[in-house]
């Protein structure tokens, strides 16, 4: 098995893991809740959360891992022209930052899910998924990719009533900690956003940043 790419500073990723050997990560609903209150302490202090889904046994996530020259209104319109000028490395510093937040993170949500249940050893794949995501146009397939995923394995008959997705947030006036400005901004705002997700999405062109063995 390969290592897994490092986390490099300003780069958008898609962020996925499930359980090992396909086992739910959420048994029930409290542990959805408990799960974004760790990303928030873990992982927002060296990330950005644009979107994300939990399913029962695998989660998707679109972030991009903060750097010191942070705007947080950047607009990644001029990524189709230069994708890497999404890589600023700082330096090893923070790239070990973010990942032993991740690493802390998964330790944290597993250790409570083994201690509730009573169960033991790894509760996740190792290692977790990380695709970098290096257009605008990839952006906004991947946002659609993440919310529709409810309806796609079967958990739910409409995306738009999963309970454990960004969808909802996004067209919210509710005060949240995902980049919500910045993703309707992709869409050119909430009725382009809701538009967008009524389209169906082309898998094959969007599988370079999705996994195959989730589908």
């Amino acid at each position: 098995m390969t290592s897994p790419s490092s986390l490099v500073p300003g780069v958008f990723y898609h962020i996925y893991n499930r359980g090992t050997n396909r086992e739910n990560i959420f048994i029930e609903e409290r542990n959805y809740r408990y799960f974004l209150q760790l990303w928030a302490k873990h992982i927002e202090p060296v990330a950005e959360t644009y979107a994300f889904c939990l399913l029962k046994n695998h989660f998707h996530v679109l972030a991009r891992v903060r750097d010191e020259s942070d705007d947080p209104d950047e607009d990644p319109k001029d990524l189709d022209e230069d994708p890497k000028g999404l890589a600023r490395p700082l330096g090893s510093g923070h790239v070990v930052s973010a990942s032993n937040a991740f690493s802390n993170f998964f330790n944290a949500y597993a250790k409570s899910i083994n201690k509730a249940y009573g169960r033991t050893g790894s509760l996740f794949q190792h290692p977790f998924g990380r695709i970098p995501v290096l257009t605008q146009d990839y952006l906004v397939r991947l946002v659609c990719y993440i919310h529709f995923n409810p309806q796609r394995h079967g958990l739910i008959s409409d995306f738009r009533e999963w309970p454990y997705s960004s969808y909802g947030a996004h067209l919210s006036d509710q005060a949240t900690s995902l980049k919500r400005e910045a993703v309707l901004g992709w869409f050119d705002g909430p009725r382009g956003f809701v538009a967008t997700h009524e389209m169906a999405i082309d898998e094959q062109v969007l599988a370079p940043l999705t996994p195959d063995d989730f589908d």
